[in-house]
């Protein structure tokens, strides 16, 4: 990362500053707050000035090659095993996202409140032919895609590597990071984290269940567990396509990082994220919730090994508890007007006060 002050704060600028997908996710944050609470007011006050810069970041960066699609090239991905690479599909496609969603943020103040609108132009110099220029560049984004595996490579490079073998390699040696000289990491099909399943979860309507079975499937075995950062992610995306034992054994990890002290340095603080990931786990993975463009649906996943769930959900300035069982599912508005929530595909309307109890799908 970079200091505050501009000057490299990283061990390894590789692994750190080169990561420009950071001012995506933070586009992605302010969407996705601006989604769940339905609160446009602080798109116009803060948001937007943050996706105007982010996106005319990513205008500056990429180019468009000879191909016509617009290339992002010379960055790292959400994987730090993997850097300095060309059109990584995490940072492509979070940028995709940032640069749409920066233009039709603009248009919505724009139609909304037209004198914040013109403050905003004045402050940010905004010229309207940016807009078009972002929404171009989002169109002409290029995406990895192997036509032969139908996997969505890592980088346009990653799939002409050689993989690491990971069976083979000595409990003692990991994590690699500390054990073999970064080049050495860097030349080889390995992941220190989640990056295309990443994505996945995140960005997970834009991938059919049988890319993310592929996917998952293609860098599951690649990916080291090096960072406590991806096993809640990866025990989301294994219960999502079905996988329900590589869910519970990465919900397990996750959950006993600190508890087990599984990297031996619980000394050193909490694995803060990884705490965080567990109830995303529990939430999102088993209990199938998603909120893709602010609407809700819910598809539950729950595991054998447990018998029920309970959790709760603050959404659009709803209550929502919901309360799974292996032969019934109970969700209740505890609060906040009537809304509309898919339900294992089917839309159903929730009212204030009257629980809506359904069998459970039978799982294969």
């Amino acid at each position: 990362m970079a200091h505050i002050n501009g000057k490299e704060a990283s061990a390894l600028y590789q692994a750190g500053t080169a990561q420009y997908h950071l001012n995506a996710d933070i586009a992605y944050a302010i969407r996705r707050y601006v989604d769940v609470r339905g609160d446009t007011g602080f798109l116009a006050e803060v948001g937007i000035e943050l996706l105007v810069e982010t996106a005319r970041m990513w205008a500056d960066l990429g180019f468009y090659g000879d191909d016509g699609h617009f290339h992002l090239h010379s960055v790292t991905g959400a994987d730090e095993y993997t850097t300095v690479v060309n059109d990584n599909a995490f940072t492509n496609l979070m940028a995709r996202l940032n640069l749409k969603y920066a233009a039709s943020a603009v248009r919505l103040i724009e139609a909304e409140s037209p004198e914040r609108s013109a403050e905003l132009h004045f402050e940010l110099s905004l010229d309207p032919a940016e807009l078009d220029a972002w929404e171009r560049a989002a169109a002409a984004m290029y995406i990895p895609h192997d036509p032969d595996t139908g996997v969505t490579p890592q980088d346009n490079a990653f799939l002409q590597r050689e993989k690491w073998d990971l069976d083979n390699t000595p409990p003692e040696r990991f994590p690699l990071l500390l054990n073999y000289h970064p080049l050495v990491i860097y030349r080889r099909q390995v992941l220190k984290q989640a990056d295309v399943v990443m994505a996945m979860f995140l960005l997970g309507n834009e991938f059919s269940l049988d890319q993310k079975r592929r996917n998952f499937e293609y860098y599951d075995p690649l990916t080291t567990g090096d960072s406590s950062l991806s096993a809640s992610i990866q025990s989301i995306v294994a219960s999502e396509i079905g996988d329900q034992r590589t869910a519970s054994r990465y919900f397990d990890f996750a959950l006993l990082m600190d508890l087990a002290n599984l990297s031996e340095n619980a000394s050193d603080g909490v694995h803060i994220a990884s705490a965080a990931g567990t109830w995303m786990a529990l939430v999102f993975g088993f209990g199938g919730v998603r909120d893709f463009d602010g609407r809700l649906t819910i598809d539950p996943q729950l595991p054998r090994r447990f018998d029920n769930l309970q959790f709760s959900l603050r959404f659009r300035d709803r209550q929502i508890r919901v309360s799974l069982t292996h032969e019934t599912e109970t969700y209740l508005l505890d609060r906040g007007d009537r809304i509309r929530v898919t339900i294992r595909g089917e839309t159903h309307h929730l009212y204030p006060g009257q629980p809506l109890t359904l069998a459970t799908a039978a799982k294969d």
